[in-house]
């Protein structure tokens, strides 16, 4: 995703808020947030997603749950978390990644209590689904009520 949008003047607006999304495997709560503040907020905010131990590929259940809601994960990766992405981000949102998030200061923390949708069928992965994009909407009006970061 683009970290600038460009300006009619040539230059560029940086985005408000970069996110990074955390979970185990980053293979379906984070990459379901992931995709739903894309989608919600475009290049407003800038978006990351990784996992303490990546899976191999993203939870099927998890992109037939979001292609059921008009977004397509299916051609994302999971990613190794990196304190590079910490660093570069003004919001981490942890979901049950336990202590494998490096904590850096200055940064807003948000711990999201999300049941794991790992080995799940796509009817209890929905419910997920829905509470991650509630989650997000109060986040994009959160980042939006601070002016960014």
């Amino acid at each position: 995703m683009s970290s600038t949008l460009p300006r009619p003047d040539g230059g560029e607006i940086p985005p408000a808020a970069s996110v990074l999304f955390v979970c185990v495997h980053n293979a379906g709560r984070s990459q379901m947030a992931a995709g739903f503040l894309t989608h919600l907020a475009g290049d407003r905010v800038e978006v990351r997603s990784a996992g303490s131990l990546p899976a191999e590929q993203i939870n099927p259940a998890a992109v037939e749950a979001m292609k059921e809601a008009g977004i397509d994960i299916s051609g994302r990766q999971p990613k190794v978390l990196t304190a590079e992405a910490v660093q570069a981000s003004d919001y981490v949102i942890t979901m049950g990644c336990g202590d494998a998030c490096p904590i850096v200061p200055g940064k807003n923390y948000l711990d999201w209590d999300l049941e794991d949708p790992a080995g799940q069928g796509i009817e209890a992965v929905r419910p997920i689904r829905d509470e991650i994009k509630t989650r997000i909407e109060r986040l994009i009006n959160e980042i939006d009520a601070k002016g960014g970061a």
